[in-house]
């Protein structure tokens, strides 16, 4: 999908506001000579950015505008090397929550609804991102941020809360809760509004029998404005995402070069009309696929499939490559095995060879060892890796309120 000429002008004006500055980006597009651009051939020979620029560039080396314009800073929930700051202008704050509100519409969430936020406030984007768009619809917002699932519980029945937005693993744990302490005839939720991480068919079934409510994925990332940036709609058969904040381009991870619409790739997003941190070509390692055909739903907004996973979630055993997708994709097709699973990873110093654990919840019904097998046997024939496979009770794994980490690479520690 090709930019159309008022994307192009887009981009080109944010090229020049940039040239105009001292900031990272500014110098670096400077001393490339890169003035501009025309057509979509300049537009891909502007270099690629990423997380290890915006580090770099540390704390605000990308901030594209005085001080005195900035209203806001977040940073990502990354754990590794140095954060990532992202400046907000009043203009930048206003636009996210205009998308965001634009989600909760597409999801069906009108004024009269009332919004559980659980995703956490502070300098992660997430929780206040769920306000902000809230607000600008002018719904209740119930801001209750991250745990303390009794309270949740409690708010949830009181208020009488028609949507839950939070992460699929806090979601989870909020509808076997309500499962196991019979609420579910008190509860009055509708709708989950879903963020932040990837998520299997069977965890996205538990939530909807759990609460028995309609799902939506919302996506986003820090770097770009945060959660809010595109949503499925009710036919599900993608994510809109917005295109007049926002260009989507898929391209090879491996290459770098653009994929034609249709095929699976890396998203790379550039920001149209972003102020305070302007970002071309950014690079997501969300690994999805444009989807060229219009949606049966009637809007125009272009759409990406579900995130397939990321290309930096890869891990490689026994010299093969490995995603959690595929681990999900395999899971799924084994009977009594619930969402939830983890993947240990160590080296046999006496064998000098990898091991793979893979730790799976069944339900009580199925035999385990046969479980076991079964599924030992998928990965061997569809992967060409034999883990050991330790099959437990339902319940049994931790819970997580924020993201669930599935790989645990012992090799690295």
């Amino acid at each position: 999908m090709k930019l159309n000429e008022k994307q192009l002008a887009q981009v080109d004006a944010q090229i020049k506001r940039l040239l105009e500055t001292d900031s990272y980006y500014g110098n670096k597009y400077r001393e490339l000579g890169i003035t501009g651009v025309k057509t979509q051939e300049d537009f891909e020979k502007i270099p690629f950015s990423g997380k290890a620029d915006l580090r770099d560039a540390y704390p605000l080396g990308i901030q594209a505008v005085p001080d005195e314009e900035v209203v806001r800073i977040h940073s990502s929930s990354g754990t590794t090397g140095k954060p990532v700051i992202i400046p907000y202008t009043a203009k930048d704050v206003d636009d996210w929550a205009t998308m965001f509100a634009r989600c909760y519409e597409v999801a069906g969430i009108t004024k009269k609804d009332r919004i559980q936020i659980t995703p956490g406030y502070g300098l992660w984007t997430a929780g206040i991102g769920f306000q902000a768009g809230c607000e600008k619809l002018g719904a209740m917002a119930v801001p209750m941020g991250p745990g303390n699932t009794d309270k949740q519980l409690q708010m949830m029945i009181d208020l009488k809360s028609t949507v839950i937005t939070a992460t699929s693993s806090y979601a989870l744990v909020l509808a076997e809760e309500v499962e196991k302490r019979g609420l579910k005839d008190l509860i009055c939720l509708k709708k989950g509004v879903i963020g932040s991480e990837r998520w299997s068919e069977k965890k996205r079934q538990a939530i909807q029998a759990g609460l028995g409510i309609e799902l939506y994925d919302i996506y986003g990332l820090t770097e770009i404005y945060g959660p809010g940036i595109g949503i499925n709609c009710e036919k599900e058969e993608g994510i809109h995402y917005w295109d007049d904040y926002i260009y989507i381009e898929i391209i090879d991870p491996k290459t770098g070069e653009p994929v034609p619409d249709g095929e699976p790739g890396e998203i790379v997003i550039t920001t149209l009309v972003k102020e305070g941190a302007p970002l071309l070509r950014f690079r997501t390692h969300d690994m999805s696929r444009i989807i060229p055909e219009p949606c049966s739903c009637g809007r125009s907004y272009p759409r990406i499939d579900i995130i397939q996973g990321r290309s930096d979630d890869m891990f490689k055993v026994h010299g093969v490559n490995m995603f959690p997708g595929q681990v999900e994709e395999i899971l799924q097709q084994v009977d009594g095995v619930l969402s939830e699973y983890v993947i240990n990873i160590a080296h046999d110093e006496d064998h000098n060879r990898d091991v793979i654990l893979v730790t799976v919840e069944a339900e009580g019904r199925v035999d385990f060892e046969k479980t076991g097998a079964k599924i030992r046997e998928l990965f061997k024939s569809r992967i060409g890796v034999t883990p050991k496979i330790t099959v437990v009770p339902f319940g049994t794994l931790p819970r997580s309120e924020k993201k669930t980490k599935r790989v645990i690479d012992h090799r690295e520690m």
